[in-house]
């Protein structure tokens, strides 16, 4: 099953927490260039972490960050309306609480559309 999509989709939810989605701004393109470099850095951790190499550690957690930044899911945020950033926030914390309730007694929670408005700011690229 997806995570749910908060209904402005700027986030997922999982385990109850929101989780910042990528930027939907971003091309196909660009964002599939920066999910392969993602997952890329994502295995160079693992690699790292197996290898006890503390140096490659630290490059590949760089790297990691590079590309979630790039994506939208860390650093500043890529909207634009003044909302704050809620990532990581618990969903019963915050504005979506009513949203996440409804969800509860769903066993399987509605697909929400991605968002269609691009954001009009370059933060976060």
């Amino acid at each position: 099953m997806t995570a749910p999509a908060t209904p402005d989709g700027r986030y997922i939810v999982a385990r109850g927490r929101l989780w910042r989605r990528a930027n939907p701004a971003l091309s196909e393109p660009e964002r599939q260039s920066l999910v392969t470099a993602l997952m890329d850095a994502r295995r160079a951790v693992g690699r790292a972490l197996r290898e006890d190499d503390s140096a490659a550690l630290a490059r590949a957690r760089v790297a990691v960050d590079a590309a979630k930044i790039g994506l939208g899911e860390r650093g500043p945020v890529w909207w634009d309306d003044g909302a704050p950033d809620l990532n990581r926030h618990l969903a019963r914390n915050t504005p979506y609480a009513d949203w996440y309730a409804a969800l509860a007694g769903d066993a399987d929670p509605p697909a929400t559309p991605p968002v269609t408005q691009p954001a009009t700011s370059p933060a976060g690229r």
